[in-house]
């Protein structure tokens, strides 16, 4: 038993880091395409069918480039920056609920590495870390863009950090859990027929103003356009991955579209149901529960897809916010939002819902 516990989790592990990968891969890919139809213009075209073998060309590009690594006392930390972000940007997807339940030769598989009952604060606390890879690259980069770099983007990550927990905390109130699975499980179907009067399952309809903080808070912390102020090359040249090349640049940049595809999954998690869609037990009673249980997964990546198409079509509408207006922003006017947010819900709980 513990065995094929083992051979389960780790299949489950493999398979996400991979797809991770592959999406992370072809959002590179995604991202042009979606410029150049935004400008008018043609994108990648060349590399086989359609530009369909852009990634993998730039992958190569990647790995075979000159390795410099610049002037530093600090090679160590230099190296690990790089490494650090990639790693955290991974990590985050070990507490994700892919799908529900399969049933694999009378054993109940569950889609999803780890069902830790406080997994979001394992996420927060992650995400957290992963400023430390910015600021240790930036800094030891000896370059004084680099520097600015860390310092926009550390300040920035952490006062939205606030901003985006306490949205958080309204979804909780209302859920009473930090375990993503249960989360995704009290959405479940799309209209709550439980109660006196059927209402919307999925949490964006409940705490619309929660999943508006979170989302704009999850653009600062993708570090991602209008908030793409650690990297500007108007005012910093490449910001805090300045002085990388070669693969290390490359985990920089690759970590980007794998937050971007984590940040897209948690919404979709958090807010749309996740892996629940209309009709759900109507499949899950006519054609079986693993039928119910795959087109789950699909519409999950569905969601994920167009929360990255999403990220995508900010960045080529939307100008660049000043740092001054990033930062009044954040603690200005999301974080007493979140607050107000939080109040009402908690009158409302013990007004309309008391226990």
């Amino acid at each position: 038993m513990e065995l094929a516990f083992f051979i389960e989790k780790g299949a489950i592990i493999l398979g996400v880091f991979a797809i991770t990968m592959l999406i992370a891969l072809y959002s590179t890919f995604g991202e042009r395409v979606v410029a150049a139809y935004f400008q008018d213009r043609l994108g990648p075209n060349r590399a086989g069918p359609g530009g369909i073998l852009q990634p993998l060309a730039d992958g190569v590009k990647m790995f075979t480039k000159e390795d410099f690594i610049p002037n530093t006392p600090n090679k160590a930390l230099f190296i690990l920056g790089p490494f650090m972000f990639m790693t955290t940007a991974l990590v985050t997807s070990s507490v994700i609920p892919w799908g529900g339940t399969l049933n694999i030769f009378g054993r109940e598989v569950m889609l999803q590495a780890a069902d830790i009952n406080i997994a979001v604060l394992f996420v927060f606390g992650v995400v957290s870390i992963g400023v430390y890879g910015i600021m240790i690259g930036g800094w030891a980069s000896n370059n004084k863009f680099s520097l600015l770099g860390a310092v926009r983007a550390s300040s920035q990550m952490i006062s939205y950090e606030v901003a985006m927990g306490l949205s958080i905390i309204a979804v909780l109130m209302m859920t009473g859990t930090l375990s993503l699975r249960e989360i995704t499980e009290r959405q479940h179907g799309f209209i709550d027929w439980s109660g006196s009067m059927p209402w919307f399952s999925w949490n964006v309809f409940k705490q619309p103003v929660a999943f508006l903080i979170f989302l704009i808070c999850a653009f600062a912390e993708t570090n991602r356009t209008p908030f793409d102020l650690p990297e500007c090359e108007s005012e910093l040249v490449g910001g805090y991955h300045t002085e990388y090349s070669s693969m290390k640049l490359g985990f920089y940049l690759f970590a980007e579209y794998i937050n971007m595809f984590i940040s897209s999954a948690l919404i979709a998690v958090l807010f749309f149901g996740g892996y629940n869609y209309p009709g759900m037990d109507w499949v899950a009673n006519t054609i079986g529960a693993n039928a119910a249980t795959i087109l789950g997964v699909g519409a999950l990546f569905t969601k994920i897809i167009f929360g990255i198409f999403f990220y995508m079509w900010i960045r080529w509408t939307l100008p660049r916010f000043r740092y001054d207006q990033l930062m009044y922003l954040g603690w200005r006017i999301l974080i007493p939002l979140a607050i107000v947010n939080i109040v009402i819900t908690g009158v409302v709980l013990l007004l309309v819902f008391p226990r």
